[in-house]
């Protein structure tokens, strides 16, 4: 009895990891469409995907999300993004994220749970026709087809696909990132 309950919880875990990859692959593959992931994706040492990440408030707000770490293009590891913000929130949108490591070091400190991207992080929004960039220069918008162009800080990136939702946000955030189990 207890060998085949612990056949059915390896078999459920089993399909849980593998659904995990094949929605990671698929946003993976909506962002390699963008001209401006494509360079980071040919020289990334690694990247992760969370292919949706829910985020609400009401003054104070949150975010959280599943995603998968590929290296060399191939899945290892499965990751959570956590985010707590405070400030004017109002809303819910829910949108896709990837993170590009620049080298070695940035991707050991993300798999070891040391990655945090706080208020001065930069992300750029890959919404035909809209983005925003907030960074330590500085905050710019625009409305046009031609997207921001990304940079590496501190050995990473973050590229992100709005998938739906409104919401209203001049809070500070900040993203905690932590490999996780299947």
């Amino acid at each position: 009895m207890a060998l085949v309950a612990l056949t059915a919880l390896v078999g459920c875990a089993t399909h849980s990891q593998q659904d995990q990859i094949s929605q990671a692959n698929l946003a993976r593959d909506q962002f390699y469409q963008y001209p401006q992931t494509q360079p980071f994706f040919d020289n990334a040492y690694g990247y992760a995907v969370f292919p949706s990440v829910g985020k609400g408030g009401f003054w104070v707000g949150g975010a959280y999300g599943k995603g998968v770490v590929y290296h060399q293009g191939q899945p290892v590891s499965a990751a959570e993004l956590k985010q707590v913000s405070v400030g004017l929130t109002f809303g819910g949108q829910a949108f896709s994220e990837i993170v590009f490591f620049e080298d070695q070091a940035a991707y050991d400190r993300f798999m070891k749970g040391q990655v945090e991207l706080g208020a001065q992080a930069s992300a750029t929004a890959l919404t035909e026709g809209a983005s925003a960039q907030a960074g330590t220069a500085g905050t710019s918008a625009s409305a046009s087809n031609r997207q921001s162009k990304a940079y590496y800080v501190n050995g990473l990136t973050v590229f992100t696909h709005a998938k739906g939702g409104l919401m209203v946000e001049a809070a500070l955030a900040g993203q905690q990132f932590s490999p996780a189990n299947w």
